[in-house]
């Protein structure tokens, strides 16, 4: 199986995006990506849509349900929200949906900053492999992988995806 090119997925992503905002009526959502690889897709995809605004990053790490098992990654930075949540039309992006947990913190983290009017979710591959019943609204692709294969994205520029095989162990 062959993944696809990120550069292909974006501007169809956009086009979806801007539909489904239209049909909504959002004219000016605020875009929040997590980081790191939903912050990749995010400017992307603002690049591809020819929209020019503030960008929010989440860091989800101690909103994980899985935070006490897997502990704290050396990397965490705090959360920037450049603009209020409250009440808000929100566009949250993510680069691979999976088991739904990394949303499911996401959105307790962003109501945590308030209660916004709307989520809309954009993810660039679905791995249809969930645990929680979230679905996003706009994807770029969906794959079916076996139980010990993911896919990860590198960036941020160009962005690529690549296979990784898990170990046994894991």
């Amino acid at each position: 199986m062959n993944l696809p090119n990120p550069d292909q997925l974006l501007p169809q992503m956009a086009a979806a995006l801007d539909d489904h905002l239209s049909r909504r009526g959002i004219a000016e959502p605020r875009f929040v990506g997590i980081r790191t690889g939903g912050v990749w897709v995010a400017q992307a995809l603002l690049a591809a849509g020819g929209r020019e605004t503030a960008l929010g990053i989440l860091d989800v790490s101690f909103y994980r349900d899985d935070f006490t098992q897997n502990g704290l990654h050396p990397q965490v930075r705090p959360s920037e929200l450049p603009f209020e949540i409250e009440g808000q039309h929100l566009v949250l992006v993510d680069d691979v949906l999976m088991t739904g947990r990394t949303i499911r913190a996401a959105l307790n983290e962003l109501f945590d900053y308030g209660r916004p009017a709307s989520v809309t979710l954009v993810c660039l591959l679905d791995l249809d492999a969930r645990e929680l019943p979230i679905r996003p609204d706009v994807v770029g692709a969906t794959l079916s992988l076996p139980a010990d294969q993911r896919v990860k994205l590198l960036g941020p520029a160009p962005l690529a995806l690549e296979f990784q095989t898990l170990d046994a162990a894991n």
